[in-house]
């Protein structure tokens, strides 16, 4: 294969990768307001998306293979390549949690523990994954380290909202329904665990940069 063309693939799959977060973004971002706004139109055209993304995943997957197999790429390029290879895993993994989030939005039957701010958590998290893209389109290893320290946030707030919602399990009033109560709780304490994962991947996908980046494993655990 001619350089340029080598070239042009590695940027193609750059591209790619990028249009893939954007899509699984969307997708995400659109499961946060099924959630809110208990649209359940919306919830499943989220849930009937995964599909699509799968596919994606699974063309960029092979132009990575492809690449290595077709190239023998080394250092920064064999770097780009593997890097893009564990970030779409992230993303597609990402675009499954906003499948549970649709799945949630099915499920439920009346707002309760209105005190935690599932959009706030949500929002933050998405914040992070747009980042953590932002320092692979940019190669921004500053910007790596700023997403890593973001999660320390996103998990306090996650622990917080997951004590209120314990808290307010253990005060609800037996006449008010118990085992809706209970199963309403588990559902939010499952969406707030979703939500923290979602920042968790966007650690990921930085770290992954940041070794693309400077060869630097410092992040990835």
């Amino acid at each position: 294969m001619p350089r340029k063309d080598y070239q042009d693939r590695l940027e193609g799959l750059r591209a790619d990768v990028l249009g893939m977060s954007d899509t699984v973004l969307e997708r995400y971002r659109a499961s946060l307001t099924a959630l809110k706004d208990a649209d359940e139109e919306l919830a499943w055209e989220v849930i009937d998306g995964d599909a699509e993304v799968n596919e994606v995943y699974l063309d960029i997957e092979q132009e990575c293979v492809d690449l290595i197999a077709l190239q023998q790429p080394v250092a920064g390029d064999l770097r780009l390549i593997a890097a893009s290879f564990k970030i779409i895993t992230d993303l597609e993994r990402i675009a499954d949690l906003a499948t549970n989030l649709g799945d949630y939005t099915l499920d439920a039957e009346r707002l309760r523990f209105p005190e935690v701010d599932v959009q706030e958590l949500g929002a933050f998290a998405a914040d992070m994954v747009e980042e953590s893209m932002r320092a692979y389109e940019n190669e921004d290893a500053a910007l790596c380290h700023a997403v890593a320290e973001s999660d320390d946030e996103l998990d306090a707030l996650c622990e917080d909202a997951s004590r209120r919602i314990v808290r307010g399990l253990m005060d609800a009033r037996s006449d008010e329904g118990g085992e809706d109560v209970v199963r309403d709780a588990m559902r939010l304490l499952l969406t707030v665990r979703d939500l923290e994962r979602v920042g968790d991947h966007a650690v990921n996908i930085a770290a992954r940069t940041l070794y693309m980046v400077e060869n630097d494993d410092e992040l990835i655990w």
